[in-house]
């Protein structure tokens, strides 16, 4: 395993050195000389105390703040945990950060010119869209109480933050807070109590600096516009809309600055991207896995490579810059792992020094999930410095935005090619696949296919054909299939009058929604969500025209907070289950298939469909991909 880790610190660092003046950078017109091009560094101080070194791109070690600086980043971020520690003083990871923390980085910061964003979670451990959880102190309170609380200690950090050095240029009063913020859920609570106290602190402590609000997944355009105009309504006194914006999760570009666009002509805002982040190499160097990794529910729109990263930063800048916005943050760009010995050693270092995403101490105060799946790095991938440290080429991306960096064209990566034929059809591989190259743009390259002997049709199922396109492995893959019986079977086309939704249980929500994240195939699938518990408990079915014969019948469901669950694909003939099979919902992107056969008569009424019911508080999921074959 060492000897793995070895050649993957040689060859990435052969490929940052490489790349160094290869490295192609379309010039970014009209850039302000005030944009913010900043960078997330939590994590740094855990990490130093683990031993983790920094690098220029010649090997050389230096201060990281200094290595950012000279690539031209102009804004350090900081995440800011009330209180991440267990009584006895244990630190729940991530880089613990509390306000001394973010006070240390802030110094370190302003010694190299760089101002500071502090990013207030309001929680005492991860807070993100599908957690805000109230501080552990603060528990019990009335939301007057809190927000009180709110207020003090939003006060008291920033003093704190600001006498150990720190120049503070901005503050976020939360962190993704789609529609949860501190353990409320009410917008009256969220924003007119909550937000306003936090926002009421800053402007006390110094009228100069900047006021950020927080949200996700922009994909979403219309909770966008809902969270803004509540943000007017209740008159919060805010300077800036920020967004995440991952390519893997958040959609276009183009509906990013259709989005902030809006708000900001409509608001007056400011807009910005207070995270972002793209994956230079899908292998994984602390023994953790990665958010990012060898498959998953997720667009890979850029090549992945340092200069697919390159391409993704300078991409997302010339967005924010082409609406007016102010800036862009790039997430996390130096957590990269604590070592390459083993998993164990790695681990020890992450529960002493709080610099895997989670400690184990973490599962008093978050049990279902850091709890269970503490660790370290999710994005020692995402970084801009090798597993040892040494700067990547595409660091230089922020230094380069400004007056351009192009060199040469030529072909960065290819895209697998994907064939559909049906059993007995002759299988045509494509003459050319498509290429990206370093700037980004596309195009076609003839290739050459290494055609397998025991390549056929005759029956479906799924081949993976290589090949050698511009001296690099294409791949191609084939799906033979059998016919379908099954009507709009991944819901991608308007007309669902085949399917039968009941609703047994008072189920919330119950519909076909277009969200290709939360898809297996396409862009689309069926959807359930309450928010009470025992709520879930639905049927969803399709009648098939089916002859007389043997058939297979297939469905997925991915989900989770499910608690107590009973799911089951089932057949119905004439009326009566005929059979059935168990089926399950764990977690998000995780797709269980459940398979059964049937055999039918000529004249005999078909129904193919999915019985589910869940107890959880919150239980949601998602179903896909109905496969009526014959065998």
């Amino acid at each position: 395993m060492k000897k793995f880790f070895l050649i993957l610190w040689l060859a990435v660092m052969l490929l940052g050195s490489a790349e160094a003046e290869d490295l192609y950078v379309k010039k970014v017109e009209n850039l302000p000389e005030d944009f913010i091009l900043g960078m997330d560094v939590s994590s740094v101080i855990a990490l130093e105390n683990s031993g983790v070194v920094y690098r220029d791109e010649n090997g050389t070690e230096k201060d990281l703040f200094e290595l950012l600086a000279d690539a031209g980043v102009n804004y350090i971020r900081v995440r800011v945990w009330n209180d991440p520690y267990t009584a006895d003083g244990k630190g729940y990871g991530g880089g613990n950060c509390d306000a001394a923390l973010a006070g240390e980085i802030g110094r370190r910061a302003a010694e190299h010119g760089m101002k500071l964003l502090v990013d207030f979670h309001y929680s005492d451990f991860w807070a993100d869209p599908s957690k805000q959880m109230v501080p552990k102190a603060w528990e019990g309170m009335t939301v007057p109480e809190k927000s009180e609380a709110l207020y003090s200690y939003t006060l008291e950090s920033l003093k704190i933050i600001r006498e150990a050095g720190a120049e503070i240029g901005m503050v976020q009063i939360g962190n993704e807070t789609n529609g949860f913020f501190c353990g409320e859920k009410i917008w009256k609570n969220i924003i007119w109590s909550l937000m306003s106290a936090g926002c009421r602190a800053v402007r006390e402590f110094d009228p100069e600096v900047k006021i950020a609000v927080h949200f996700a997944n922009p994909e979403v355009k219309d909770n966008y516009l809902n969270w803004a105009s509540k943000l007017e309504y209740y008159q919060l006194d805010y300077d800036i809309f920020a967004t995440s914006y991952y390519p893997y999760w958040h959609g276009t570009l183009e509906n990013l600055k259709d989005v902030l666009g809006e708000i900001r002509e409509k608001y007056g805002k400011d807009v910005m991207v207070a995270e972002t982040s793209y994956a230079y190499t899908l292998e994984d160097s602390d023994f953790s896995g990665n958010t990012i990794g060898e498959g998953g529910g997720y667009d890979l729109p850029y090549s992945v490579s340092v200069q697919g990263q390159a391409n993704e930063v300078r991409d997302v800048v010339n967005a924010v810059n082409e609406i007016g916005g102010i800036g862009v943050f790039y997430w996390e760009g130096a957590w990269i792992t604590v070592g390459t010995e083993s998993f164990e050693a790695n681990s020890a270092l992450w529960e002493e020094y709080g610099s895997g995403w989670a400690s184990s101490a973490a599962a008093e105060y978050d049990p279902k999930d850091a709890g269970q799946y503490y660790g370290g790095s999710a994005c020692d991938n995402q970084t801009f410095f090798a597993p040892d440290g040494t700067a990547l080429a595409s660091l230089k991306v922020f230094q380069y935005l400004r007056k351009g960096h192009e060199t040469e064209l030529k072909v960065e990566s290819l895209r697998d090619a994907e064939v559909n034929v049906d059993v007995g059809k002759e299988i045509v591989l494509p003459e050319t696949v498509s290429a990206v190259l370093n700037d980004g743009s596309g195009t076609e390259v003839p290739v050459e296919w290494n055609m397998p002997e025991d390549l056929s049709s005759e029956k479906g199922g799924t081949f993976t054909v290589t090949g050698t396109a511009e001296g690099m492995e294409a791949v191609c893959t084939v799906n033979v299939a059998r016919f379908n019986y099954a009507k709009n079977y991944s819901f991608e086309e308007d007309d669902l009058s085949m399917w039968v939704c009941e609703n047994l249980g008072g189920t919330e929500q119950l519909y076909c929604e277009e969200k290709k994240n939360d898809s297996k195939t396409g862009e689309k699938h069926w959807h359930f969500y309450s928010a009470k518990a025992n709520a879930v408990e639905f049927t969803l079915e399709q009648e098939i025209e089916l002859a007389a014969g043997k058939y297979d019948y297939s469905l997925s469901l991915m989900g989770g907070d499910t608690g107590e669950q009973e799911i089951y694909i089932y057949v119905k003939l004439d009326g009566e289950i005929a059979q059935k099979a168990a089926g399950e919902m764990t977690k998000w992107n995780e797709w269980h298939t459940a398979e059964l056969s049937f055999e039918c008569e000529d004249g005999q009424k078909v129904v193919c469909g999915v019985y589910v019911k869940c107890a959880g508080k919150g239980a949601w999921g998602k179903i896909d991909d109905m496969i009526v074959v014959g065998e």
